[in-house]
């Protein structure tokens, strides 16, 4: 069966009137409004960063292409580095080279085509909007047909992803990106550019904290642990934080990263460097529980050995998810019996997102921002387009929090 855009448009349209409890009303075409201050100094060319070798990013130019009927043109105002442009900056684990990385991005609608007049919600669109996309439909029925809520974005494209070919502009470390029809595309122009760089990493956590729902253990009145605080699990202590829950401890071996766990919402912190052996470090996490076990923890690095440990945080009948594992970090060792049997563990996976988290996440950042969590501050370096091998390089480092190249 076929499926064209129009139509996926609405299956889209329909799924998210689900969060409202109301239909989408008929799409409507975006009012008039003047052009963004871009719109009428279109370049030829754009620049794109290119990962041409392992830890090599070279700076090229190409044409931008004529736009389709149902394409947008992005001038790209910013983009996080996240942990998986890392990964295939060192070591090409998805066999992408050449390839512009670059997926947490944000930037101003310049050019439309003649179809495009609302975003994926139903939501108007227009020159000088700013947008996020998501994810770009492939021939996947489970994408299309099946379940929008349930299908994550693994079964599907990602702008800083896909391998280059004749367009080029594929990627948000650039400083345009051509949007093609099918793709997800949201205006989010009532959020700031920090925010707007934050929101593909927020959605992770958005999809990582339903999943954890589903298990009914993780409750308002939770003691949660969570275990890695680097960007993902800082923004899942502030997600819990913004439902409500209070009791958190963050394990980690960085003692400025602990601070900032604490400023994010977490009630206290173990630093793991300061006890020797599993037996000892779990007793510290039951201490700065009040001498009890966490009723649900998050995994939140990729460590083998992080996982094999988290077990001994949680209670009997307690839940854990696990979401540090973006790619293959190795085999981590559990005792079947200890770990999840004698103690009826419920364990959920949980891997990106799907098109109902990335909308979620919009109003997560404003209730955050909101109640005065530092979200914006886990941006800590910035760099232009050209520095972008020195913003890799940081990342790799971990010399700060959330990298971000930004075009100036």
């Amino acid at each position: 069966m076929t499926i064209n855009e129009n139509e996926i448009a609405k299956l889209v349209q329909s799924v998210l009137a689900e969060m409202s409890g109301g239909a989408v009303s008929k799409p409507q075409a975006a009012p008039a409004k003047p052009a963004g201050a871009n719109a009428g100094n279109i370049p030829a060319t754009a620049k794109v960063a290119v990962l041409t070798g392992l830890e090599k990013v070279e700076i090229k130019e190409y044409p931008i292409p004529e736009l389709g009927d149902d394409d947008i043109l992005v001038k790209v105002e910013g983009c996080g580095v996240c942990g998986t442009d890392a990964h295939e900056y060192k070591r090409d684990p998805f066999g992408l080279i050449p390839v512009v990385l670059g997926h947490e991005g944000t930037g101003e609608i310049v050019k439309m085509g003649k179809n495009v007049k609302v975003d994926s919600a139903g939501k108007p669109l227009g020159i000088g909007d700013k947008v996020v996309t998501c994810m770009i439909f492939k021939d996947n029925p489970d994408i299309t047909m099946f379940d929008l809520n349930k299908q994550n974005v693994g079964g599907a494209d990602v702008y800083g992803l896909i391998p280059d070919d004749d367009v080029h502009l594929n990627g948000w470390f650039a400083d345009y990106i051509l949007v093609r029809g099918g793709s997800t595309v949201f205006n989010v122009s009532d959020l700031d550019l920090d925010s707007r760089i934050l929101i593909e990493p927020c959605a992770v956590l958005i999809h990582a904290v339903e999943r954890a729902k589903t298990t009914g253990i993780l409750k308002f009145n939770s003691r949660v642990v969570v275990q890695g605080c680097g960007p993902i699990g800082l923004i899942c202590i502030a997600v819990l934080r913004t439902m409500g829950i209070e009791n958190i401890v963050a394990v980690d071996g960085n003692e400025q990263r602990l601070a900032f766990a604490k400023r994010m919402g977490a009630d206290n912190t173990v630093n793991y460097n300061n006890f020797k052996g599993i037996d000892a470090l779990a007793g510290a996490v039951k201490d700065a529980f009040g001498g009890y076990l966490s009723d649900f923890a998050f995994q939140c690095t990729g460590s083998p050995v992080a996982h094999s440990n988290i077990y001994k945080f949680i209670r009997s009948g307690g839940g854990l998810c696990e979401l540090g594992f973006f790619i293959n970090g190795g085999d981590a060792t559990i005792n079947p019996h200890f770990d999840i049997c004698a103690k009826e563990i419920t364990t959920v996976g949980s891997w990106v997102y799907t098109l109902r988290d990335y909308a979620t996440t919009f109003d997560f950042l404003k209730r955050a921002n909101a109640i005065g969590l530092p979200m914006k501050e886990l941006i800590t370096h910035k760099y232009g387009l050209d520095e972008i091998n020195e913003a890799f390089q940081t990342n790799l480092a971990q010399a700060g929090l959330k990298i971000a190249v930004v075009n100036k």
